[in-house]
């Protein structure tokens, strides 16, 4: 017989067994991403990522502050600082990192003066335009970008919100703004929007206020419709690119034809309290000192206002780091945020900046690891988004062929933290993602919570999602224009200092997130969904969400419109969609359960992975919206009426709004024929769905 083994044998040849497990699971199995979830559903690269929250609070915060020392808007040498300091820290993180220069056209402020005068012309007060905040000194003066430079002495009119409501309501009362000043206070729609309208009534100049803005002055950009560089609409505005004239039709009509000009509360309410003519309706005084006989005007007195604008080709950069892709390179995940500011931009958008850099840094320690994902991230820093969306839109321009048949999402952080309360907006067919994700972040503020429990009760026990039918901020043109799957998603609804000098690095550490863990906490859900998705063998797209939120949109139109059309279309092309979504849910689960090792299943498991990725872009028409031809997605597209009661279908909703330009049958024909073009587009995804021709 064989000597027994000693038990100094017996330890060794089990250490050695061990060796030989570990060595064969960490450098002969697929990269961590491609390994198979432990219990709690994590990859161990996506635990990883987690794992590097201790500390990350305090590198947030870091950013922010260098990002904030100064305002940094488009165009002006104060950007160049912060886009170096991006440029750095995402090379630091050991990214593959560059930039993009473009050369659109942006508006300045040269001068401006506002005054009270008595009804003979005589100074009754010089009214201030800038902040009395300390800072405020160091920061562009308020303007609204894109104002036509304009005089006007003349009565001022309180036209509230400037609706169309308000001003049904200004007529009732026997009062006309032709040829007076406009007082609007915000939140009747976008800035532009609201100036068009006065100018459609005759007004002379509008000045516009927000009501709580604690001596702050909220600037903007009042260009009108659409996205991006007025002179290049459709192509990048590369510095040597084709440009419209300014007199061309397509470049007027986003231009507003009256100054407008951004003035304090307290500045509103000195020239509110000189009006006479009849008296104020009571909630349109709402939060407002105002006596309760207070007239809406016109004047007595006189409002003279001037402002002068300059505009120019300035430079503008768009900076890019690269995470190649090990199996599917040409599979793009997108992750977006703007960094110019009209002031310092704590808030917005440098918020989500920090949060940005924090996001790469965890991406790079990973890459460290050995970890590479299974398609290509792109992290994106876009300039002049302020402006209207051009950085990201230009880019979205240039690229607009391989976007289109690449890219897979777009996952926007405008402003990452302005308060309490998570909130997100996305296409359908991420709804059930960013459930899931939010179900893995602990909540910033509640102890053994998680930010879905968080944002469910905030929402009264549900998950509120909002769609995406606006555009002000960078998903615009990926999803009005490509047709990318989006998310955009931040915390807090309300920002008291939104685009004044009071939004600062100092707001925030004291008010808006002391410990920065939101902050955290969006680095977390950003940063895992994009993992989600680059690394999920199978994309975790769910059209189910979608034909319900359609099934529910449908019932909304039909009910609106009664009788007189008929939305059948559109019930039929729900249902083939429906059925092609219950068809393609079966075939994934088999792929997503599957090992697959074959050359043909995987394969298989890529054209599966297009047509959920392709379906979005069956939504856009061509031709796009009538008269907005660079609006092309039929779902989800802001109306043209900014007081639409639709969130959703755009063409349909403005072909309701403008009925009365119409009459008898063609105003029914017009409805019919959008309704008509939306369920094409439906069975275009439908088809994209079930990989078929139509």
């Amino acid at each position: 017989m064989p000597p027994k083994p000693s038990h100094f044998h017996r330890a060794s040849i089990v250490l050695l067994l061990l060796f030989l497990l570990l060595f064969l699971y960490f450098f002969l199995s697929p990269s961590p991403s491609h390994r198979r979830p432990h219990g709690d559903g994590l990859h161990p690269a996506h635990r990883l990522f987690l794992s590097l929250s201790p500390g990350a609070n305090a590198i947030i915060a870091a950013h922010l502050r260098s990002l904030t020392l100064r305002p940094h808007l488009a165009g002006t040498p104060s950007a160049a600082p912060v886009a170096d300091y991006v440029l750095s820290h995402l090379r630091a993180a050991g990214l593959r990192t560059f930039a993009a220069d473009y050369h659109p056209l942006l508006s300045y402020p040269a001068s401006s003066s506002l005054a009270l005068l008595r009804p003979d012309g005589s100074l009754l007060q010089t009214l201030r335009l800038s902040e009395p905040a300390d800072p405020a000194a160091a920061a562009v003066p308020p303007y609204h970008a894109y104002s036509p430079s304009g005089a006007a002495v003349a009565p001022a009119v309180y036209v509230n919100y400037g609706r169309e409501e308000d001003y049904r309501a200004l007529e009732r009362m026997g009062v006309d703004v032709k040829g007076h000043v406009a007082i609007a206070r915000r939140g009747g729609g976008s800035r532009g929007a609201v100036v068009a309208k006065a100018a459609e009534r005759g007004a002379a100049a509008v000045l516009m206020f927000k009501v709580g803005d604690r001596g702050g002055v909220e600037r903007g950009t009042v260009l009108l419709g659409g996205v991006g560089d007025p002179l290049t609409p459709g192509w990048a505005a590369s510095d040597d690119a084709e440009r419209l004239g300014a007199d061309e039709a397509e470049v007027r009509r986003r231009f507003p034809k009256i100054p407008s000009m951004p003035v304090a509360e307290e500045v509103a309410v000195a020239i509110l309290k000189t009006l006479g003519g009849p008296s104020m309706p009571r909630d349109w005084s709402d939060k407002l000192p105002m006596a309760a006989d207070n007239g809406v005007g016109p004047g007595p007195t006189l409002v003279n206002f001037t402002y002068q604008e300059y505009r120019k080709m300035a430079k503008i950069q768009n900076i890019f780091s690269v995470i190649r892709g090990r199996e599917e390179p040409d599979r793009y995940i997108i992750l977006g945020n703007h960094r110019d500011a009209w002031t310092f931009g704590a808030v917005d958008p440098n918020s989500g900046t920090a949060t940005l850099l924090d996001v790469a840094r965890r991406y790079g320690s990973l890459l460290r690891s050995g970890w590479r994902p299974r398609r290509t991230i792109i992290l994106c820093s876009w300039d002049a988004e302020e402006f209207g969306m051009i950085g990201s839109t230009e880019w979205v321009e240039q690229n607009l062929g391989w976007l289109t048949s690449k890219a897979v999402v777009y996952l926007n952080v405008d402003c990452a933290v302005q308060g309490d309360g998570f909130f997100a907006g996305a296409t359908p067919q991420l709804d059930n993602l960013l459930v899931q994700v939010t179900k893995q972040i602990k909540d910033p503020v509640q102890e053994g919570r998680m930010v879905y429990d968080t944002w469910s009760e905030y929402n009264g026990g549900i998950h509120n999602i909002e769609r995406l039918a606006r555009a002000d901020s960078d998903f615009s043109a990926f999803l009005h224009i490509a047709g990318v799957p989006s998310i955009d998603m931040y915390y807090g609804n309300v920002f008291p200092g939104y685009h004044t000098a009071y939004d600062s690095y100092k707001w925030m550490a004291e008010h808006g997130d002391p410990s920065f863990q939101r902050h955290v906490a969006i680095a977390q859900i950003w940063g895992l969904l994009g993992l989600r998705l680059a690394d999920d063998p199978v994309l975790p797209f769910d059209y189910v969400s979608y034909s319900t939120q359609l099934q529910e949109h449908a019932f909304v139109l039909s009910t609106f419109l009664g009788g007189g059309v008929s939305i059948q279309p559109l019930n039929r092309s729900i249902d083939e969609l429906t059925a092609a979504i219950r068809e393609a849910l079966e075939e994934g689960q088999k792929l997503q359960e599957a090992e697959i090792t074959e050359d043909f299943a995987v394969l298989r498991r890529r054209a599966f992975n297009d047509r959920l990725m392709l379906a979005e872009r069956g939504f856009l028409e061509a031709t796009g919206l009538r008269g907005r031809q660079w609006f092309k997605h039929l779902l989800y597209s802001p109306p043209d009426d900014s007081e639409s009661k639709f969130s959703f279908f755009p063409g349909i909703a403005d072909a309701i709004s403008q009925a009365g330009e119409n009459t008898g049958k063609e105003r029914l024909w017009v409805v019919q024929h959008e309704i008509w073009r939306v369920a094409r587009a439906i069975q275009r995804a439908a088809a994209a769905v079930r990989g078929e021709i139509i």
